[in-house]
């Protein structure tokens, strides 16, 4: 990814990109600002939290989250991949992340050059590239529909997938699915 898209998260900016399952609405997960900003223009419910992108599972510590042995297993089979994975999260200071939920949604992506933009970038909130309730943008031009100039940049890819990442929750060591996707469990 060029210095000029890094740079440009990195300050508070936000991008439209594929990422391993579908194009997302991306920007620092650890910038207020940038996470109401796409709220704002995603037209989100604000009680409804995004799916933040790490670089691995060494990230959870900056959410203060410290999975337990069962846990870890768990992640160890599914990350990286394409599966996002609702853990508890208890620090007051990430609220405006988890909406009263008391949890987050992460996902290491299977994709290396995502992986190697969130180590410069940090993690990312990466919610599908639409507004709430209407189709996940397929293309550029899709996305470019929905929110025109009101993002920083546009990053075109070779995004076949169509569907977005599976959504688990693990608690006790067992997974119960919440959104199938793209991953079959």
């Amino acid at each position: 990814m060029d210095k000029k898209i890094i740079n440009i998260l990195k300050n508070g900016g936000i991008g439209v990109m594929p990422t391993d399952t579908i194009y997302g609405l991306v920007g620092s997960a650890l910038n207020r600002k940038t996470v109401r900003k796409i709220y704002k223009i995603r037209r989100r419910n604000p009680k409804k939290p995004f799916i933040i992108l790490i670089n691995s599972k060494d990230d959870l510590k900056i959410f203060g989250i410290h999975p337990n042995v069962k846990t870890q297993k768990v992640l160890k089979k599914l990350w990286p991949g394409k599966v996002s994975v609702i853990l508890p999260c208890r620090l007051k200071k990430f609220a405006y992340l988890y909406r009263g939920t008391n949890t987050l949604a992460l996902r290491v992506p299977k994709k290396n050059s995502l992986r190697k933009l969130l180590r410069s970038t940090g993690p990312l909130v990466a919610p599908s590239a639409n507004w709430e309730g209407y189709p996940p943008a397929k293309n550029i031009k899709e996305a470019k529909k929905y929110f025109g100039d009101h993002i920083d940049f546009y990053v075109n890819g070779k995004n076949k997938n169509t569907k977005p990442s599976t959504l688990i929750m693990i608690k006790s060591g067992q997974v119960s699915v919440l959104r199938q996707g793209s991953v079959k469990i």
